[in-house]
C-alpha cells in the first residue's frame, strides 16, 4: 500500500437546499485502502461521496482525486461509482448486458465498444455471478441481482478507485456474500475502495479503516468498531439479552 492519496477532502463543506450537511470534513484515502464511511441516517455519508464525484457542489474546502483538484479532474475512467440502488433503476427497459456495457463508455472511443470492451463486460458479469442473466431485462431482476448488475457496471470500466454508496442496502444474504467475494478480488488486485455502509456485515474483514460521520463532522477515523452486525455502529445502544432487568444499555460512546 503506497502513501499516494487517491481521494483527499480538506475542510469540505456542502449544503442541500440551504441546510449545511457537511461541516468541514477531512478525509484521505490512500492507494489500496478500503475505507468504510459509517454513521446514522442524515450524518452526511452519501453527500460526502456525491461531493467527491461532483454530484453535489461544495461551498468550501478542497477535493482532490489522484492528486488533481476535482474541478480539473477529467480521467473518470479511473473511477467506478455504484449509486444507491433506489436512484438507479429509472424503469428504462434495458438488458443486463446493456446496463453493464454503459460502464465501458468512459473508455470507448466515440462510444463504440470494441472486443476488449465486450470482454470486460462479460468478465464483470462473471465476477458478480450474473453471466447467465446477461440477456434478461433488468426489470425482471430481484433487488439483490439488480445491485450486482450496478456493481458489474462499475467494475466493467476496470477502475482504480471504486466508490460504492450502501452497496448492501436491501440485498439478500446470498448477494451480500457474492458482493463481498467480488470486492475481495478487486482489493487483492490493488483497487482502492470507499464504501458508504450502514453496517459492516460481510465486508468487515476487508475494511482497513472506518470513518464515522455525525451531523456532517468526522467523529472517528481509525480501526473499524469491534462489534458485529447492527452493533457495528459506535454508540448503538445494546442491552444484552442476558443482562439483568433494568440494566443500562452498553454505550460505545461515539454516536450515543
Amino acid at each position: 500500500m503506497s502513501d499516494e492519496s487517491v481521494i483527499s477532502l480538506r475542510g469540505v463543506r456542502a449544503e442541500l437546499g440551504s441546510r449545511p450537511v457537511l461541516r468541514g470534513i477531512d478525509l484521505t484515502v490512500r492507494r489500496g485502502q478500503v475505507v468504510a464511511l459509517l454513521g446514522a441516517n442524515g450524518s452526511g455519508k452519501s453527500t460526502a461521496v456525491r461531493t467527491i464525484i461532483g454530484q453535489v457542489p461544495v461551498t468550501a474546502g478542497e477535493i482532490e482525486l489522484f492528486g488533481t483538484p476535482r474541478r480539473r479532474f477529467r480521467d473518470w475512467a479511473r473511477v467506478g461509482y455504484v449509486p444507491q440502488r433506489t436512484t438507479a433503476a429509472g424503469g428504462v427497459p434495458a438488458t443486463v448486458t446493456e446496463v453493464v456495457s454503459s460502464g465501458r463508455l468512459s473508455r470507448a472511443r466515440f462510444g463504440v465498444l470494441r472486443k476488449a470492451d465486450h470482454e470486460a463486460v462479460r468478465r464483470a458479469l462473471g465476477l458478480v455471478g450474473m453471466a447467465d442473466r446477461a440477456k434478461d431485462s433488468v426489470n425482471a431482476l430481484s433487488g439483490g441481482q439488480h445491485q450486482r448488475v450496478l456493481i458489474a457496471r462499475a467494475l466493467a470500466a476496470e477502475p482504480e478507485l471504486l466508490i460504492m454508496d450502501e452497496p448492501m442496502a436491501g440485498v439478500d444474504l446470498a448477494s451480500q456474500e457474492v458482493l463481498a467475494e467480488t470486492l475481495r478480488g478487486q482489493v487483492a488486485a490493488g483497487t482502492t475502495v470507499l464504501l458508504v455502509l450502514h453496517e459492516l456485515g460481510p465486508l468487515e474483514p476487508l475494511i482497513d479503516r472506518a470513518v464515522v460521520l455525525r451531523d456532517g463532522c468526522v467523529l472517528h477515523d481509525g480501526p473499524p468498531p469491534e462489534a458485529v452486525g447492527q452493533h457495528a455502529l459506535p454508540g448503538h445502544d445494546h442491552v444484552h439479552p442476558h443482562a439483568p432487568a433494568g440494566a443500562e444499555p452498553i454505550r460505545t460512546g461515539l454516536l450515543s
